[in-house]
């Protein structure tokens, strides 16, 4: 552990707001099935610009750990994100992928997926939530820490992604008022229990505690 380490820095304006913007995407993705296509997109397109520019705000981090921060979001929790949002978007979350932000050159195009992109990005946000509401300052830093980092190197490019995406869907002037199939979201309910989620149980043990 370094010898220095200001805690206040985890209590910053613009990582409280940070947080709050991170802890509504999350939980909006986690009640996708109780949106419509077109409220889903609508509530998509605003969410993520303000995200990504809440997150450009951060001051700068550095790790106070070298173990590898604590990991919370499992393979069963990421399907589910990833199929709530693919069954809400329907033929609406393909869209062509013609630019590779690495080489900078143009490639052959391939198929993306907007729920692909949400879901990863849900992933490394949940986790940084999650360890941020139940860890001490340290762990709490070291949490934005790997936050900042992913952003920059991982998610951030997925939302932009993701956004364009939408984007382009949300003014296409398709249909966005498909009606929904009723059974198909009373399943989608029935699944929408997290109490067994990790991630519950810890925040639950946290806050029995305090």
């Amino acid at each position: 552990m370094e010898e220095e380490f200001d805690s206040n820095i985890v209590y910053d304006k613009s990582v409280t707001e940070f947080v709050t913007i991170a802890a509504e995407y999350c939980k909006f993705l986690e009640n996708t099935y109780r949106f419509s296509k077109r409220d889903f997109l609508n509530k998509t397109h605003k969410i993520l610009p303000l995200l990504y520019y809440k997150a450009t705000l951060l001051p700068k981090f550095n790790s106070v750990f070298e173990a590898e921060n604590e990991k919370f979001v499992t393979e069963e929790e990421w399907d589910f994100i990833h199929q709530s949002v693919k069954k809400r978007l329907g033929y609406h979350d393909e869209y062509r992928e013609v630019f590779d932000p690495l080489t900078h050159e143009q490639v052959e195009q391939s198929t993306a997926s907007i729920a692909d992109n949400l879901a990863d990005i849900y992933q490394d946000i949940k986790n940084f939530i999650s360890l941020y509401h139940i860890g001490s300052e340290e762990i709490m830093n070291d949490a934005l820490w790997e936050c900042q980092i992913n952003f920059e190197e991982f998610w951030g490019q997925k939302m932009v992604n993701a956004l364009k995406a939408v984007h382009t869907v949300f003014y296409s002037g398709d249909n966005l008022d498909d009606v929904d199939n009723k059974e198909e979201e009373n399943e989608d309910s029935d699944k929408l229990n997290t109490d067994n989620w990790i991630i519950s149980k810890r925040q639950k043990d946290y806050n029995n505690e305090d």
